[in-house]
């Protein structure tokens, strides 16, 4: 009950019409920038992190949750209409909110993820007012072997579902983790793969990767057939969700918002897990004759949800330990500090009025994102009626603007061309995109938490899985990888238990014989 007071008088801070005018100017903010391809919610709270100077630390950080909450929706928006996510969180929602748009439903796809964003993102913030010190105490307890763990499932499961053949899938990861490899060996300095160019010393940003594999590639394989076969203005559709649409997205929802929260209630975790396996789970709890790979509600909606529910959780971490989790979260802890104020323990105490206002902001900018771009789906749907020779000469562009904008180094450029043509070679020969990125994200994380695991240990295997929750997991991935095998043996299995005698079998082929003749 006290939360709960303590929650009604920050949002009486909040709701103040002047108050109300800069979370809304945020999420407009936000939103537009977050809408540029390239550019995700980390990038657009920097960008407008100046708009912020000289106002009073409650109106910027009000401000700052509209911004925060309007450049991820503005990086959906980029995933569904042009297949081009604007951070790595983001990617699932490309996967089948792109196909969604290119068979006319692109307000949905729109829709279902400012719905799941705003229950996610609303779930979240209020378990954050309400668990904030003991999911921070059980944050802390969990390890590298756990972490290791987790993301090593993710992995098994994205790779082992997507795409026409396992084998296809594994090359693509495989493809991932060396590009993740490219860079300096945090532990020993040694460049790896960077071939003498002191420009590859620090590891690939994912941004370049991501807009080149999804958004450049995607534009010049549709240039290359752009002769062969005549490309239509892509119809829009309804507007609105109809019946099924919801009834299809509120399990989704709720689904990815579990998934999602404790992620990003742990320290070093972050959105990509729970999104990857949160379309994973739709896919699997799937009917007969789902829609996944052409264009699933589901898989919109329970990937969203999942990392709404992350942005919320990260904030456990962030006031309760001073400790950021994402790239996102670490300009929100600049922010504050530039005003400061340290997060940590005692914030809770030094700090009370700020903290619960911005937890009521957080609620507020939510809901504002919801108010205010729920009507606008239609009318971003309506970009998809621009012809796609001109429309994918405006992504190169802005491709090429976020891509250049994430180091400010001309480099990146050619890396975005290099990727591009690896994106376009994916499409021709049939392999998954999705598991190249996940090799890209989750590979230097692995192998940091991988040497994490085995330095604590003093270099023993044992190090890998001495805590429950790894040894829980990796049990996981051996049913994963064991059980589809052992089920498709019994499936080849004839019903006959007893095997034929030679002489039996020497009958039956003389009677095959008789029959040809």
């Amino acid at each position: 009950m006290e939360s709960l007071s303590l929650l009604a008088d920050g949002l009486g801070t909040a709701l103040t019409p002047e108050n109300l005018m800069w979370a809304a100017i945020g999420v407009l903010l936000g939103t537009f920038v977050g809408v540029l391809p390239g550019i995700g919610p980390a990038m657009a709270v920097a960008l407008l992190l100046p708009v912020t100077f000289g106002l009073e630390p409650t109106q910027a950080f009000i401000m700052f949750a509209g911004i925060y909450y309007g450049g991820m929706y503005g990086g959906s928006t980029t995933s569904i209409l042009l297949n081009t996510p604007g951070e790595s969180a983001s990617v699932m929602t490309a996967l089948e909110g792109n196909k969604m748009a290119k068979k006319g439903r692109a307000a949905q796809a729109l829709a279902t993820a400012a719905i799941g964003s705003f229950v996610a993102g609303t779930i979240g913030t209020l378990l954050v007012v309400f668990f904030a010190p003991a999911l921070a105490g059980i944050a802390v307890e969990i390890g590298a072997p756990s972490y290791l763990a987790i993301m090593l499932m993710a992995m098994v499961l994205v790779t082992s579902v997507l795409g026409s053949s396992r084998l296809r899938g594994f090359i693509a990861l495989f493809l991932g983790l060396t590009i993740g490899l490219v860079g300096l060996d945090l532990n020993t300095g040694q460049p790896r793969l960077s071939f003498d160019q002191p420009l590859l010393a620090d590891r690939l940003d994912i941004v370049v990767v991501a807009v080149g594999i999804f958004a450049l590639g995607e534009a010049l394989w549709v240039a290359a057939h752009l002769r062969r076969r005549p490309l239509s203005v892509i119809p829009v559709g309804r507007p609105w969700m109809g019946r099924g649409d919801w009834s299809r997205s509120w399990k989704p929802w709720l689904r990815g918002t579990a998934l999602g929260f404790p992620f990003g209630a742990v320290p070093a975790g972050g959105a990509e897990t729970p999104t990857f396996l949160s379309y994973v789970l739709e896919k699997r709890l799937a009917k007969e004759g789902h829609e996944f790979g052409k264009g699933a509600i589901e898989g919109v909606a329970g990937p969203e949800a999942a990392n709404n529910a992350s942005a919320a959780g990260t904030f456990v971490p962030l006031l309760a330990l001073g400790l950021p989790v994402t790239a996102t979260a670490t300009i929100m802890l600049a922010a504050l500090q530039g005003y400061g104020i340290q997060p940590g323990p005692q914030l809770m105490t030094e700090h009370a009025d700020l903290v619960w206002t911005l937890l009521a902001s957080l609620l507020i900018g939510n809901t504002l994102l919801l108010v205010l771009n729920l009507p606008l789906a239609p009318l971003w749907a309506k970009l998809l009626r621009i012809p796609r020779p001109y429309l994918y000469a405006g992504i190169l562009f802005f491709a090429s603007l976020g891509a250049y904008t994430a180091n400010q180094q001309p480099f990146d450029l050619f890396l975005l061309l290099v990727f591009g043509l690896l994106g376009l070679a994916m499409r021709r020969f049939g392999l998954p995109v999705l598991p190249l990125i996940l090799g890209v994200i989750l590979g230097p994380l692995m192998e940091t938490k991988m040497r994490e695991a085995l330095s604590i240990s003093g270099g023993e295997v044992s190090g890998l899985y001495n805590e429950p929750v790894a040894v829980v997991v990796y049990a996981v991935i051996v049913l994963l990888l064991v059980v589809p095998f052992v089920l498709g043996r019994l499936r080849r299995t004839p019903l006959s238990t007893s095997a034929p005698t030679p002489a039996a079998a020497a009958e039956a082929a003389d009677s095959d014989k008789e029959q040809v003749r």
